[in-house]
């Protein structure tokens, strides 16, 4: 069986559906941290180098094992040449009528 059915045949279960919607956000931000990296041409190990860490925590970042603060975060994309912008999107069951 591929990753790619495995995944699908998991997501049928309503609680693993709910917890994977759940993660999204995380899965989210790692994706696009190895994605800014990737574009930036730079290895783990060229990256700890410019923020001045270990390979370890860039991988932990990437594997989405910590949890971030907004300046880790900005140092990561300034690292690789990225500026970081916020964006806010209201649910609609929280909407206001």
């Amino acid at each position: 069986m591929s990753l790619k059915a495995l995944k699908e045949k998991a997501l049928q279960n309503p609680a693993v559906k709910a917890e994977y919607d759940r993660l999204a956000p995380e899965f989210e931000l790692a994706t696009t941290l190895i994605s800014m990296r990737q574009q930036a041409g730079l290895t783990q190990e060229e990256l700890a180098r410019r923020m001045h860490t270990q390979k370890g925590n860039i991988s932990r970042l990437e594997r989405g094992d910590s949890n971030p603060g907004w300046k880790t975060i900005q140092r990561y994309a300034r690292a690789c040449g990225f500026d970081l912008s916020m964006q806010f999107h209201r649910h609609e069951e929280h909407a206001v009528s």
